[in-house]
């Protein structure tokens, strides 16, 4: 596989990771329904109003949609909305997504028929009987400008012609990057800090990101454990994108649970991303030339170093991993964050589990030898 590919594979899954978060929590959903849908029946939504049933729906979709979320929202005491949210991130725009959006729309459709049809047989043959509303949603986090037709009939050969006998179906869009930092900051909630580190695509960018710092106080202070936890998540993402070294990656993000969000970004302006680079670099080929020197002296010089780097490399993964695992995080989730080979990290936390919760690395990589 080419590395252009594996950067596109890697750039997906962390978008689809990001916006996995965001609509999988039900407080940063509610908030995306009330201050980004611009639908005044949207405007009292709360988290409470909102269950996930994702799982029942997206395996009936003749697609993988890794990152689609189906959310059911309850919008007054006796009435029930449904919302897909089809979340798209990719280098080009995906031209068909309408099309998508109505088939799944009818599988959810066809669902609610059937469920009703067992509390009432022949209930969907009824005049008064109606189907749940459903709103699409297409969440876009890509830099250039979505092209894709809105309108279902646009995608239909003689449009006009049979125009009368065309379903006319819109979708919403929302384009993180028509929303300006001052538009996001104005929400003053903990989606628009996300958004905002969404839109993020280089250190540059991250520097001259200037916060308010009533707005970073006001969230470190009132956001919940939970919450700080998800941002925390997404900062950690973002940083891997941007090839900050993994020390200082998990020092900045302490800070987000540590309510100190405004002294992760000061504190990353500070920072000389290169000389950390290199720095990790020197620490890890350090470690490897020790540990590889006495071995070093039998095989030979030149083996003993790429010995010494190799095992060095191990003895930085290792490192990573059991911090990880302290933290209470399960195989999948380390996996997804490190992107390196599965079975190579399942290797390490099968050893690593025995030497738990004090995690003695040079023992654990004794073992794995």
């Amino acid at each position: 596989m080419s590395e252009k590919k594996k950067q596109q594979i890697k750039n997906r899954k962390l978008h689809d990771s990001s916006s996995k978060i965001i609509f999988g929590n039900a407080e940063l959903c509610s908030q995306f329904l009330r201050n980004y849908m611009d639908m005044p029946i949207l405007k009292d939504v709360r988290a409470e109003d909102i269950e996930d049933v994702s799982e029942r729906y997206v395996p009936m979709f003749t697609e993988e949609r890794n990152s689609d979320t189906v959310k059911r929202v309850k919008i007054s005491k006796n009435n029930i909305l449904y919302f897909i949210s089809l979340i798209e991130h990719k280098a080009k725009v995906d031209y068909n997504v309408c099309m998508q959006l109505l088939r799944y729309m009818v599988y959810i459709w066809e669902d609610y028929e059937k469920s009703m049809e067992k509390q009432h047989k022949g209930i969907s043959k009824t005049k008064d009987f109606k189907y749940p509303p459903i709103l699409p949603i297409v969440y876009y986090e890509g830099t250039g400008e979505w092209t894709a037709v809105l309108n279902l009939k646009d995608r239909i050969f003689f449009d006009s012609a049979f125009e009368a006998f065309t379903p006319t179906f819109f979708y919403k869009l929302i384009q993180l990057n028509k929303y300006s930092v001052e538009d996001l900051i104005e929400k003053n909630d903990e989606l628009s800090l996300v958004m905002l580190i969404n839109r993020l695509q280089s250190t540059k960018e991250f520097r001259n990101l200037n916060l308010p710092e009533d707005y970073l106080k006001n969230l470190s202070e009132q956001s919940t454990d939970e919450l700080l936890d998800i941002i925390g998540k997404v900062v950690e993402a973002m940083l891997r994108h941007l090839k900050v070294p993994e020390e200082e990656v998990e020092g900045f993000t302490d800070q987000i649970k540590e309510r100190k969000m405004g002294e992760l970004f000061e504190c990353f302006k500070d920072i000389d991303l290169p000389a950390a680079r290199k720095k990790a670099m020197e620490k890890g080929l350090a470690e490897g030339r020790a540990a590889g020197i006495a071995e070093g002296r039998e095989v030979g010089k030149a083996e003993g170093r790429a010995e010494g780097r190799a095992e060095g490399e191990e003895l930085l993964l290792i490192k990573i991993i059991c911090k990880k695992l302290s933290k209470n995080m399960d195989t999948a989730q380390i996996v997804r964050e490190l992107e390196i080979d599965e079975s190579r990290i399942q290797k390490i936390i099968r050893v690593a589990k025995d030497f738990a919760p004090e995690y003695d690395i040079e023992q654990i990589q004794n073992r794995l030898k």
